[in-house]
C-alpha cells in the first residue's frame, strides 16, 4: 500500500483513500486480498481500530468485502465504483465551483472551454518531457 498520512484530514479517511488510490493504480485487483487492519496499523503506526474504520468505509461502499476468517478482499467492480464515486466528487467539488467562479468573473463558456483545453495541452506537454 502506497501513500503517507498527514494532518489535513482524518486518518481513517486517508486509509480508505490510500486503498482506493492503490485500486485505481492496479496495485490491488478484483478478488485480491488487501492488507489487514493490523498490517495497516503497523505500517502507519496507528491504532488498529482506526485502520478498521477506514476499511469499513470501503466495505459500506461495496469496494471491499470480508471472507470470514481469511481477510478483506477487493469486490468485483470495485475500481469502477471508486472511479465513479471520485468522478462525482470531482464534478461537485471542482467543476461546479469552476463554473460558478467563471460566471462571477464574466468568463463565457467558450472562453472557459478554451482555458481548459489550454491547460490540458500544457499538462500533456509536461508529461511528455
Amino acid at each position: 500500500m502506497n501513500g503517507t498520512l498527514n494532518d489535513q484530514t482524518s486518518i481513517y479517511l486517508q486509509i480508505a483513500q490510500n486503498l482506493e488510490n492503490d485500486l485505481l493504480r492496479g496495485i490491488y485487483l478484483e478478488e485480491e486480498q488487501v492488507p489487514s487492519t493490523n498490517e495497516l496499523a503497523r505500517r502507519y503506526n496507528i491504532n488498529p481500530a482506526t485502520a478498521a474504520k477506514g476499511i469499513n468505509l470501503l466495505v459500506a461502499d461495496g469496494i471491499l468485502y470480508k471472507k470470514r476468517g481469511i481477510g478483506m478482499f477487493v469486490a468485483a467492480g470495485a475500481c469502477e465504483k471508486v472511479r465513479g464515486k471520485r468522478k462525482t466528487a470531482f464534478f461537485d467539488s471542482y467543476v461546479k465551483e469552476m463554473i460558478k467562479e467563471s460566471r462571477r468573473l464574466g468568463i463565457s463558456p467558450a472562453e472557459l472551454m478554451g482555458m481548459v483545453a489550454k491547460a490540458a495541452g500544457a499538462e500533456q506537454e509536461e508529461e511528455e518531457e
